[in-house]
């Protein structure tokens, strides 16, 4: 081989490794633009699973609370016919006292009875009554006082002395506060 050929040969091998070079190096570069791009699809993957579960956790709390709304709801929803009942409660109860003072037993049975269904079926329905007693003490976030007269005695001040009408709750709601009169 002369020396020329010795020469080609050495610039073929030179161009030759300057081609892997550059090979090499947009293989890397490649290589480097394919992690930069997984990388940017981790990220973007991490905040869209981070959007749904945002959403996800904002649409649980909107049926809970639209659950417990609608529970609420029907709890309430016989309020208007039993806030109309209640005169007619308080008619029986009157009707009971009075025809107590008579000698119409008989009169007396069928007005209890009818009584008695007409409160053991608005119970079921949630109705019950608000349990006052005279010397009980005076609540105002619990009471409606109608009146004071003076106390018969001085223990019963502040104390409620009459129940005028009785308070009725529906649920946990009160529906009518008892209306009392209170000792002063």
């Amino acid at each position: 081989m002369s020396k020329k050929d010795k020469q080609k040969d050495i610039e073929k091998e030179q161009l030759h490794n300057v081609q892997n070079n550059t090979e090499t190096a947009e293989i890397e570069q490649q290589g480097k633009e394919e992690q930069s791009i997984e990388v940017k699809l981790q990220e973007d993957l991490k905040i869209e699973k981070d959007k749904f579960l945002r959403l996800f956790a904002e649409f649980e709390n909107y049926k809970r609370r639209t659950s417990k709304e609608r529970l609420e709801l029907f709890k309430t929803a016989n309020e208007d016919v039993m806030k109309a009942l209640l005169p007619v409660l308080d008619d029986f109860d009157r009707a009971y006292i009075e025809i107590s003072k008579t000698q119409e037993k008989d009169l007396l049975k069928g007005v209890e009875l009818i009584s008695n269904k007409l409160k053991s079926t608005l119970e079921q329905k949630g109705l019950a009554p608000i349990k006052v007693a005279n010397g009980d003490v005076f609540n105002a976030d619990n009471h409606e006082a109608i009146t004071q007269i003076p106390a018969p005695s001085e223990d019963l001040k502040g104390k409620i002395i009459d129940v005028i009408e009785k308070g009725y709750a529906l649920g946990d709601k009160v529906i009518r506060f008892p209306k009392v009169i209170i000792g002063q």
